[in-house]
């Protein structure tokens, strides 16, 4: 990109590509990916992650990832908009299973069983994460259900991880998924930034791509882009990469008002309802 160069930057700040390297350790993250790991040192029941579009709950799924001790096996399976079938291939291959392609369901299953009792044996914690779990199929959910059944004396053989929007709660308040639902041990909610958190957020981003030296964007500059994203970080980046562009167009090393106005003005779902400086230069 044109103006990685003119802001002393190795990589881009707000790529719409979830980039942990780039992870800013504030509240709404810390709190949700904390609950996670302490769920899953419980090693009980099903986990649920909410939150709106582009609240960062990929990028807080890879996080999670990251961060998981050396005992816990993850599997992960970014788009589960699958039926059952292809959901149980999906899991057996990331537990390193390899069958024949006519293999049937039954023994697909059976063999999903018996890898997750010799990774238990060798005292591996399953997690499966799914990413936008409110696309799964009613029978997808119920298949994985079955799955989180299996367990020891002490442990379940698989704990299951949802990673959704919104329209998830609304699936699983279904009368059909109750059993599901019952199953949900903890649950948490991905809030937006708030108005405090815009600003650091915005300047970790630029140091953690590269930047060194003051904030780039000011306080003003700040609580415009806080105000027209509403705190959602995906409409965050959409404005500061934009006013970063028009801001080397213009050989500016700051980002100003006019610049986050005009970037706004060009962000789809951004707010265009303006306090007075956000028209100022």
């Amino acid at each position: 990109m044109m103006y990685l160069e003119h802001f002393g930057l190795t990589e881009l700040p707000y790529s719409l590509t979830p980039n942990t390297a780039l992870y800013c350790s504030l509240p709404p993250h810390e709190e949700a990916l904390e609950t996670l790991l302490m769920a899953l040192h419980s090693g009980e029941g099903i986990l649920k992650i909410v939150g709106e579009v582009g609240t960062g709950k990929t990028l807080l799924c890879r996080k999670l990832l990251n961060e998981l001790p050396d005992h816990i096996q993850p599997a992960y399976i970014p788009n589960p908009y699958l039926q059952p079938d292809e959901l149980r291939w999906s899991l057996a291959l990331e537990l390193g299973l390899e069958l024949e392609q006519g293999a049937n369901q039954l023994q697909l299953t059976q063999a999903i069983q018996q890898r997750l009792v010799e990774l238990h044996d060798q005292g591996k914690q399953v997690v499966l994460l799914l990413d936008e779990a409110q696309a799964i199929p009613a029978e997808g959910l119920e298949a994985l259900r079955l799955f989180t059944n299996l367990e020891t004396e002490r442990r379940k053989l698989l704990q299951l991880v949802l990673f959704g929007q919104p329209e998830l709660d609304q699936r699983l308040a279904d009368k059909s998924l109750r059993q599901l639902r019952q199953r949900i041990s903890f649950s948490c909610q991905l809030r937006p930034l708030h108005k405090h958190e815009v600003g650091p957020y915005i300047h970790h981003r630029m140091l953690a791509a590269g930047y060194r030296g003051a904030p780039v964007f000011g306080n003003i500059a700040a609580r415009m882009i806080y105000r027209a994203s509403r705190g959602i970080p995906r409409l965050v980046n959409m404005i500061c990469h934009k006013s970063l562009i028009l801001s080397y167009g213009k050989g500016n090393r700051q980002v100003g008002a006019t610049m986050v106005w005009r970037a706004i003005q060009d962000t789809e779902d951004a707010s265009l309802l303006m306090p007075r400086y956000g028209r100022q230069t």
